[in-house]
């Protein structure tokens, strides 16, 4: 078993991606799968969601990084997320391109299809949740929770937002935070100190299963 396998390093997996391992960059990609879908749920408007789901365009873009790894010229986990989030803002303005050219429904469709629900792309948050609600109440619970987060994520500063996720959504300590973000720990410790500040404004932090960690 290769060495990186056990290491908890993004750096050691980006070193070995780049060095032709597939395994490591399977496991490169999938600890930056829900920054991209953040990323994604922030570009695009919840009208434009019902017809786009934020996961195919983390899927297109992980794809388009197996094809062009060899044209990364980074080293660290931190120009390893500025690469896939340049390519993640072209997947997304082709895909808004492409919705734009073909669009051939009407409001009166799109009005119906929201009335149906949009679940696809909110499971995908859903899933990453702490806890372990599975009752249908409580499953309604965590998806308020979720569009409460995301809604407030994207009022805040695109740093500070991630550090929050991977603090509170991933759960992640600080010394693997500063790794992947590629800041010092006073700066990431003020990221979240700032972050926090303006969160608990926007969400109601006595019941929201974030605040727990």
């Amino acid at each position: 078993m290769d060495s990186f396998v056990d290491a908890s390093s993004t750096t050691a997996l980006v070193v070995a991606s780049k060095g032709g391992n597939n395994e490591a960059l399977g496991m490169l990609l999938s600890r930056y799968r829900g920054y991209l879908l953040m990323l994604s749920h922030r570009y695009l408007s919840d009208q434009l969601r019902r017809r786009i789901d934020p996961a195919d365009i983390v899927q297109v873009t992980f794809l388009e990084a197996k094809r062009d790894l060899g044209a990364f010229r980074g080293e660290t986990p931190a120009e390893f997320a500025g690469w896939l989030r340049g390519m993640l803002k072209n997947n997304v303005a082709s895909a808004l391109s492409h919705h734009v050219m073909t669009q051939k429904r009407s409001t009166k469709k799109e009005v119906h299809a929201a009335a149906n629900g949009e679940s696809g792309s909110r499971e995908n948050w859903i899933a990453q949740l702490p806890g372990g609600i599975t009752s249908p109440s409580g499953v309604a619970v965590r998806e308020e929770a979720v569009v409460a987060m995301m809604e407030a994520l994207h009022q805040l500063p695109e740093n500070q937002a991630e550090a929050i996720r991977l603090r509170y959504m991933e759960g992640l300590p600080l010394k693997e935070i500063v790794e992947r973000m590629g800041k010092s720990e006073t700066a990431v410790a003020g990221l979240l100190k700032r972050g926090l500040k303006k969160m608990r404004t926007l969400l109601d932090t006595d019941s929201s299963p974030w605040w727990a960690t």
